[in-house]
């Protein structure tokens, strides 16, 4: 059976939704219009970018890098879910067909759930090379990290299912107009006239495997690498240490801080303060990571200059 097939079966006359957009100040649409299709290129350009790096230098095929390579893999495809019908709401009413919405939810939940699962694994991978560096080879061995990358994809995939599967059972008959840029689950569930009381528990549930056990297990990875940092008499080999981890904790302070903000504010909060929220996750984030991922990695920008080299002087 169909998703229109499943909407109507459910009692549902809704058969397509109205995106309202980011903002609906008619003076803001063009240069917003631009501001965020540069934002997607250069997200589109780096992420790729650095997958292609990463595939075509050996020496980046290391267990840190072969997490960057999912992780900006991740981020292309969540950006991709999502920017595109942000756009369209700039220059046009966006409407998006009852299927279109729900396949942009599971694969918007799928993604971003990986990304969390991606984001803790490189603590741990970051925590091993500090904390037991002697073990470092056993310890992250190509099976681990496949399992570990696995077990995201799985997870991200379980969480996915059930947000999607509890939203196709509810009716929407308090109208069609989404307030946001995309088909997001608390602005879908304001306009259900059924019970949303499994959907806000599935919520609590995956939030809580997705979000909450991810900051708990980087948190107690970071407290374990500054404590063995500190242990650290040389200088140097302290700000090395350090220089590894800036660009993952920056990552993760975007990515965990904005998500957290939207889902665990206060009902006080205003539509238009997690739309903006939003932005900095899904959109600001996959743009943001290839660079703060490169700019300060030395590994990185001599595979970038070797790689130019071959292309430009064969």
């Amino acid at each position: 059976m169909t998703l229109e097939g499943m909407a109507s079966g459910n009692g549902s006359s809704v058969t397509e939704f109205v995106l309202l957009g980011l903002t609906q100040q008619p003076e803001l649409q063009l240069p917003l219009f631009f501001l965020f299709l540069g934002i997607y290129v250069v997200s589109t350009l780096g992420n790729l970018g650095l997958i292609v790096l990463i595939g075509l230098n050996p020496h980046l095929h290391t267990p840190m890098y072969y997490f960057l390579f999912n992780l900006s893999f991740t981020d292309f495809c969540y950006s991709s879910v999502i920017t595109p019908q942000m756009l369209v709401s700039f220059v046009k009413q966006n409407i998006v067909t009852y299927a279109e919405c729900m396949v942009q939810l599971f694969f918007f939940a799928f993604f971003v759930i990986n990304e969390c699962c991606i984001l803790t694994s490189m603590a741990y991978d970051r925590y091993v090379a500090i904390c037991k560096p002697l073990l470092y080879r056993v310890t992250m061995s190509y099976q681990v990290c496949l399992m570990l990358m696995v077990g995201g994809y799985v997870i991200g995939f379980t969480g996915a299912m059930a947000h999607t599967a509890c939203m196709l059972r509810l009716n929407f008959c308090y109208g069609n107009v989404i307030n946001h840029y995309m088909c997001d689950i608390p602005p879908l569930l304001k306009l259900s006239c059924t019970s949303t009381t499994i959907n806000e528990l599935v919520v609590f549930i995956v939030v809580g495997v997705s979000i909450i056990v991810p900051i708990l297990t980087i948190f107690i990875s970071y407290s374990l690498i500054l404590f063995n940092i500190f242990l650290i008499h040389s200088t140097k080999g302290r700000s090395k240490a350090l220089s590894t981890c800036s660009s993952h904790i920056i990552a993760v302070s975007l990515f965990f801080g904005s998500a957290a903000f939207i889902y665990f504010k206060s009902s006080t909060g205003s539509e238009d303060e997690d739309k903006v929220s939003t932005v900095f996750y899904t959109i600001v984030g996959p743009m943001m990571n290839p660079f703060i991922y490169s700019f300060r990695n030395k590994d990185v920008q001599a595979a970038l200059s070797k790689t130019l080299k071959k292309r430009v002087l064969p």
